[in-house]
């Protein structure tokens, strides 16, 4: 019996559908959910979701928010989501070229700093998700 995954992140529903396991990026490191997991409410940290169902595995970046486990179902709720193949890896790494330059910068502020390095580390998460996880796809589409 596979277990209800949904990832939502602010601004739509990246996944909704059965699963037959979900690896998530927990506070405490990757944490592995089967059906019949115990409930568990972790933060999460930037990474990568691994959702596994009968027919294949989707991998998808997160950048913080909340995992609800239930013995029957993963409700992900991300400040930002998306499926790897959706990815334009061009646009991502302008995006960590852009906030590498405005980091050498003087920053008037702290929240400004803040929110450069935030967007440096999801673009670099962007980016080395897109270069380990594409091409495990394109191999299993070809077999």
């Amino acid at each position: 019996m596979p277990i209800r995954c949904e990832i939502v992140s602010q601004d739509r529903v990246v996944f909704s559908g059965e699963a037959e396991m979900v690896i998530i990026p927990g506070a405490d490191g990757h944490m592995g959910i089967l059906p019949h997991h115990t409930p568990v409410l972790t933060v999460l940290n930037y990474g990568i979701i691994t959702v596994r169902t009968k027919e294949d595995e989707q991998f998808f970046t997160v950048v913080g928010g909340f995992a609800e486990v239930q013995p029957d179902q993963v409700t992900i709720l991300a400040d930002a989501a998306e499926n790897i193949v959706e990815i334009d890896i061009q646009r991502a790494e302008e995006a960590k070229r852009r906030a590498e330059e405005l980091l050498t910068q003087e920053q008037s502020t702290t929240d400004q700093y803040l929110a450069i390095q935030s967007a440096l580390r999801k673009s670099t998460l962007r980016i080395d998700a897109v270069r380990r996880y594409k091409e495990r796809l394109r191999q299993r589409s070809s077999s």
